[in-house]
């Protein structure tokens, strides 16, 4: 292994536009996309297809939603041996992983396995797709009947190995994807494990949206005289988000943002849509009140299961609803097309997590816009964030749900109120969308709240009531939670009594 890079290649500006048959892809690969409509190579695609097919290790940089995915999956496809090839037949570990793909969040795995599944399906490739959350059954199950690519977080993916269900000694290829956020949640010790478990001649491919020193160190130690492939656009990430996204920031009152964001899910125009929150609790809370509006709205958080995650990604995905409510954790990963607004509800931390938001609109060559809402508290965190991507907004104006410049700006119909009309009810809801028994795993997991949502135990709130629409799981009564912006009732502390200076009860039978 070396620890140096070479070449730093930036995106094409006159360059003919190259199709995937353009390239030393095999045919069938070919065949499969142009079936989906894919045709064209996007700039991250037409870049590292050509290194890649050459089995060159690559270090890809590049936001979520360029297509990055297809960049290192067509030469996954490309290098294995599927079931219909004359040499599956004679190879010593037929049905062992040739491939694996490691995804810091469940949400961006299934989307990777998803494309790669469409891409490979001429060529009869097996991707299996592994994440915790889930049953192990299945997924041993699928090991055993053979695969030849696996997707999947690092958590099950040792665990399985572990079990010695999983075999990574034949893994010819191994792309780590979102290397950053894998980073960021801490997933290091677990991701070098896994490359611990492949063979040191595989091709490694290392994608991320930005280079920390840490990811830096990581390809240095396991990757060998890679390719730095840059397709960021003309400047920085946030030169090209800024420049895709048309943004709007409103000085909002607690009260009145419900009302605002119902007035402004009617604007015209307005397609799939994604609201932020900080925390779970308002994610919830937030979902409940658009449903009652009259809006087709599904959360997305932490203290969900597996399964009404899914639930609602699959329902955003199939236009059974067109607006999900999500915490920043339980987003990442979450690449669907054709969003066309992305609402902070509540302002983000810092100029990173903005910058991922309003990155879920825009992607792929689409525009978008992205609506944050400052409270009174937030105006020094939205200052800090203005100044560092110079976006010009150092003072958000002060907005209300009547105020005229909020229905102009954002093409709002004058007669939009806060609640959805009935006759422009016309999708059919979260509830439409199949709740899927995954066999789930963990603590809580399968838990359902009053109002049918599951609760996982994963991420669970501090004050140890999770879930969406306030399900405790114990069979007491959920206390009303208190509304954005009121004092939080103080918390009852279990005080011990004392006798002559020692506890009460010491000493006593129990």
């Amino acid at each position: 292994m070396t620890d140096t890079t070479t070449d730093t290649t930036d995106t094409p500006t006159d360059a003919p536009t190259p199709t995937f048959a353009d390239f030393d892809v095999h045919p069938d690969i070919v065949a499969s996309l142009a079936q989906a409509g894919i045709v064209h190579p996007f700039p991250i695609q037409a870049m590292t297809l050509p290194v890649a097919l050459g089995g060159h290790d690559i270090i890809g940089q590049a936001k979520t939603g360029t297509g990055k995915t297809l960049g290192f999956g067509v030469p996954i496809l490309n290098r294995v041996i599927s079931p219909r090839d004359d040499a599956f037949v004679t190879m010593p570990h037929a049905g062992k992983p040739q491939a694996l793909a490691v995804a810091p969040t469940r949400e961006l795995a299934v989307q990777v396995a998803a494309d790669l599944e469409r891409a490979g399906k001429l060529r009869g490739v097996r991707v299996l797709t592994v994440y915790g959350g889930r049953a192990y059954e299945p997924q041993i199950e699928a090991l055993q009947k053979g695969v030849e690519v696996v997707v999947g977080t690092p958590g099950r993916l040792i665990d399985l190995a572990k079990q010695g269900h999983l075999d990574l000694s034949h893994a010819k290829t191994v792309v780590l994807d979102e290397a950053d956020e894998m980073l960021d949640l801490g997933f290091l010790p677990d991701v070098e494990k896994l490359l611990a478990m492949t063979p040191a001649s595989r091709h490694t491919m290392l994608f991320s949206a930005t280079m920390p020193g840490a990811v830096v160190a990581l390809a240095r130690r396991y990757m060998s005289q890679p390719t730095h492939i840059r397709a960021m656009g003309d400047d920085q990430e946030n030169a090209h988000t800024v420049k895709a996204v048309e943004q709007f920031v409103y000085r909002a009152h607690a009260m009145d943002k419900v009302e605002m964001l119902a007035r402004m899910l009617q604007a015209e125009g307005r397609g799939l849509t994604i609201i932020f929150s900080r925390t779970k609790r308002t994610a919830a809370k937030v979902a409940d009140e658009l449903v009652d509006r009259g809006f087709a709205a599904a959360p997305i958080h932490g203290d969900l299961g597996q399964g009404a995650r899914e639930q609602a990604l699959r329902a955003f995905r199939n236009g059974k609803v067109d607006i999900l409510v999500a915490t920043d954790v339980a987003a990442r990963g979450i690449d669907v097309d054709n969003v066309t607004h992305v609402i902070n509800y509540q302002c983000p931390e810092d100029e990173k997590t903005y910058l991922h938001r309003i990155g879920r609109t825009a992607r792929a060559g689409n525009t978008g816009i992205a609506v944050t809402f400052v409270d009174w508290d937030d105006l020094h965190r939205w200052g800090m964030i203005n100044k560092t991507l110079d976006l010009g907004i150092p003072e958000p104006e002060e907005t209300y749900s009547s105020s005229d410049h909020f229905y102009e700006q954002l093409d709002i119909p004058r007669e939009a109120k806060g609640r959805l009309p009935r006759g422009a009810q016309k999708l059919a809801g979260l509830e439409a969308e199949v709740l899927e028994d995954l066999g789930e795993t963990g603590k809580g997991a399968g838990r359902r709240g009053a109002h049918g949502h599951q609760g996982s135990g994963e991420g669970s709130s501090r004050n140890g009531r999770g879930g969406s629409r306030g399900g405790s799981g114990n069979g007491e009564r959920p206390k009303a939670a208190p509304a954005e912006g009121e004092a939080k009732p103080r918390r009852q502390r279990n005080r011990r009594r004392t006798r002559g200076g020692s506890p009460a009860g010491e000493g006593e039978q129990g």
